[in-house]
């Protein structure tokens, strides 16, 4: 089968993780790139899940870019039957910062302001996964995980816990300076 959607990026920073315990699922993703490559076009991006009462619907939710066609690529093509498909597409700017020990990105979207920072980052391994249910893509690329991550939403640290995976079956706070996803 051929391939018919793909997107390749650079400088990921990734972050799955709950603010209360005992949750079923994530409440928090910030899975941001400093460069994402795609057919229509390139540009910082990625996606975000903000849900602080995670009995309420998410306070924010949708592929981000500094570029709009570009957000809207990632619906359609990448997270097609996914419940990620009909998010919206939403304008933001992306800075990830890369240091020898750490990574860190801040994201602003529209008047909200998200910074995560990744320590503590293992070894860069070669990955290479199937698709799944949450990720209907063949991944490759390369990853770093971290013991630790934090996160600042609106000026405000916010305590996060990470699971032992995240929604893409690797560590849940990630550096990954390189990867394609190809469905």
């Amino acid at each position: 089968m051929a391939i018919q959607q793909w997107m390749s990026f650079e400088g990921g920073v990734d972050l799955c993780g709950f603010t209360q315990p005992g949750l079923a699922m994530p409440n928090v993703l910030v899975h941001v790139a400093r460069m994402v490559h795609t057919p229509v076009g390139s540009a910082p991006s990625g996606m975000i899940l903000w849900q602080p009462d995670p009995a309420a619907a998410p306070a924010l939710i949708g592929f981000i870019s500094s570029d709009e066609k570009v957000a809207r690529y990632f619906g359609p093509n990448i997270f097609r039957g996914t419940p990620f498909e009909q998010a919206p597409a939403l304008l933001a700017k992306i800075e990830v910062t890369i240091e020898a020990a750490a990574v860190s990105a801040r994201i602003t979207v529209g008047a909200r302001r998200f910074e995560t920072r990744l320590t503590g980052l293992g070894a860069l391994a070669l990955v290479q996964r199937a698709s799944a249910a949450m990720t209907p893509f063949t991944q490759q690329g390369l990853e770093a995980a971290a013991t630790a991550a934090t996160l600042v939403v609106d000026g405000k640290p916010v305590a996060v816990s990470l699971p032992p995976v995240g929604i893409s079956g690797g560590a849940a706070a990630v550096f990954a300076p390189a990867g394609l996803y190809a469905r």
